[in-house]
């Protein structure tokens, strides 16, 4: 019988868990849809590129301006296990906001292993500050940002909504206003134990502290936690535990399971306004 190394999970399944490229065999498919999909937005819509919110080379965002203003602004974070993926592979996103009014910035993040996690975390962080300080800019109210992000891009979201902004920049307390995470990761331990901290290199006091279910905010915004029917337990684990926390003190939060929509499929919800997803998201910035 194969050794457990995280609950019920052998390696083999705690890695296969984990492994969204190999459990979903149209992944490659839907990636290459949303990489055309966020060139036909970047040539359709109304945008600045690579504008720098920091020194590092990978700390870029792309902003999709309002066409009125101020207007709430929508920080969207990819996903890709931290390690892969683009901010160029995301704007699509802008497709279910920008039309309905709201400024809309996609941030890049340095990958590891290039930076650690904890890096990484800090150039999100930094992400919003710049946001906050040049809001007005490109139309958007610096005291109505909203955050959303895919896979590991929905863990950098919760860690942002746990962020202490006024020790970290001086910034209001509620400078995110709501937040959403998509098949989100908020427990990093199982993450550390699998395949993929061949490159994470996260240690069990990094993975701890790092983990958005161990570090609640005194007080947030809402918190929108959504994941797909058919994506691995896991997943479904990792939300349900999150909302739980956030409830358990009180913390406005609400889970959403997609039906029908794996891992990558999920975010078609993005791709124009009209979506449950979207819909909801567009809600959370006021638009009815």
């Amino acid at each position: 019988m194969a050794k457990s190394v995280y609950r019920d999970y052998d390696q083999h399944a705690l890695d296969a868990e984990y492994n969204n490229r190999e459990k979903v065999k149209e992944s490659a498919d839907w990636l290459s849809r949303y990489a055309v999909a966020s060139a036909e937005a970047r040539t359709a819509l109304d945008c600045r590129l690579d504008l720098a919110y920091g020194a590092h080379p990978g700390e870029r965002l792309d902003v999709f301006p309002a066409r009125g203003g101020p207007a709430p602004a929508h920080v969207f974070i990819h996903g890709g296990s931290w390690h892969r993926l683009d901010k160029s592979d995301s704007s699509f996103v802008a497709r279910a906001f920008q039309p309905a009014g709201a400024a809309v910035v996609v941030v890049n993040y340095a990958l590891i292993p290039t930076v650690d996690m904890d890096e990484l975390v800090r150039q999100c962080r930094a992400s919003i500050v710049w946001v906050h300080r040049n809001a007005a800019s490109f139309g958007g109210d610096p005291n109505r940002i909203f955050v959303s992000g895919h896979s590991a891009g929905g863990h950098l979201t919760a860690m942002l909504m746990s962020t202490d902004w006024s020790a970290f920049a001086g910034l209001p307390a509620d400078v995110i206003k709501a937040g959403c995470g998509i098949s989100g990761l908020y427990d990093l331990e199982p993450i550390r134990l699998s395949y993929l901290n061949e490159v994470l290199k996260l240690t069990p006091e990094t993975a701890r502290r790092l983990s958005p279910v161990h570090c609640p905010p005194a007080r947030s915004g809402p918190l929108l936690l959504a994941v797909g029917e058919l994506e691995g337990a896991e997943y479904h684990r990792q939300g349900e535990e999150m909302a739980a926390v956030w409830r358990t003190r009180r913390l406005p939060c609400q889970a959403l399971d997609m039906p029908a929509h794996n891992h990558f499929s999920i975010l078609a919800e993005l791709e124009d306004p009209g979506t449950t997803l979207s819909r909801l998201l567009l809600r959370q910035m006021g638009f009815r």
